[in-house]
């Protein structure tokens, strides 16, 4: 089993910023790529950013490049979102998400950090 914990969420106004952080713990010897998703209220769940174990290739969502960026200490199985320039539009909840490989691949979810953007 693994466990995330996330951390950073708040309240800030349009234009600010915030990061987000998630830690993972448990049986993380396989622990493969990491990333956020964010769900907002009547939307599905999407993906904002996911970062790889070993290259440390990431991908954003279109919305969110030039904005955010997505970094990760291996050594803390630890991964930060950075948003900057926040919009009313990044309201959501900001899921952390971790995939760990085996024989059969699992996807580990955290328990949501609320974002809120004010204008």
């Amino acid at each position: 089993q693994v466990q995330l914990v996330e951390s950073g969420g708040g309240l800030v106004q349009a234009g600010g910023s915030l990061r987000l952080s998630c830690t993972a713990s448990g049986s993380t010897a396989r622990l493969s790529a990491m990333g956020w998703y964010r769900q907002a209220p009547g939307k599905q769940r999407e993906l904002v950013a996911n970062i790889a174990s070993g290259s440390g290739g990431t991908n954003f969502a279109d919305s969110v490049k030039g904005r955010f960026t997505i970094s990760r200490d291996n050594a803390k199985n630890t991964i930060y979102l950075q948003m900057n320039t926040l919009k009313p539009e990044d309201t959501a909840v900001y899921y952390c998400n971790a995939v760990i490989l085996g024989p059969e691949v699992r996807v580990y979810w955290g328990q949501g950090t609320q974002v809120t953007v004010s204008s």
